[in-house]
């Protein structure tokens, strides 16, 4: 069984460059394709995942050839499984007691607060959405009890303070199912 607990993300704001990029970073090193789309405002986003030196080689390879175009880059060993699931949105929890949300101008900020958020507090990450429609911006929404969602909510923002800049965080308790489904289409 392949070993996958390790994620690399690149950020390119060129489309074209970014697919160049994707082919040379995935014969570089044995990662597995999570995820390359474009997106707005005309970046294009990589994710690959595998053991911690396939990730790092092929990141090295894909931030030399990428140069200029690069606007961002992560690389999280042992990252939350919970994490690529979320980007994926293959798990809609049941019971949704609270909703907390962290916006991020970048989808870099976006990745690294839900890691932190999820190992910090009993949540459910409901969805990570990187950019796509929105001006280049990411969120995160995440549920579970109220205080466990206020303590990821603050442990996702101080965590990826650092590396991206916030642009608000809410929590909400007891939302309406009609807004459940709206942030899950």
């Amino acid at each position: 069984m392949k070993i996958m607990d390790t994620i690399g993300f690149l950020e390119l704001n060129s489309i074209a460059k970014g697919i160049e990029v994707v082919d040379y970073m995935l014969k570089a090193a044995d990662a597995t394709l999570i995820m390359a789309r474009a997106s707005c405002p005309g970046k294009y986003y990589i994710m690959i995942c595998g053991q911690v030196a396939a990730i790092e080689r092929s990141m090295e390879v894909g931030a030399e050839l990428g140069g200029r175009y690069v606007v961002g880059q992560l690389l999280i060993p042992r990252i939350h499984p919970a994490v690529i699931q979320a980007i994926n949105m293959t798990k809609v929890p049941e019971n949704i007691q609270a909703v907390g949300v962290l916006e991020y101008y970048s989808a870099t900020g976006s990745i690294i607060a839900a890691d932190f958020a999820v190992k910090s507090a009993d949540v459910e990450l409901l969805a990570i959405q990187l950019g796509t429609g929105i001006a280049g911006k990411s969120f995160v929404t995440l549920t579970g009890d109220v205080a466990a969602v206020k303590a990821a909510v603050e442990s996702g923002a101080n965590g990826a303070q650092d590396q991206a800049m916030l642009i608000n965080k809410i929590v909400l308790s007891n939302p309406r199912p009609e807004l459940i489904d709206s942030l899950l289409q």
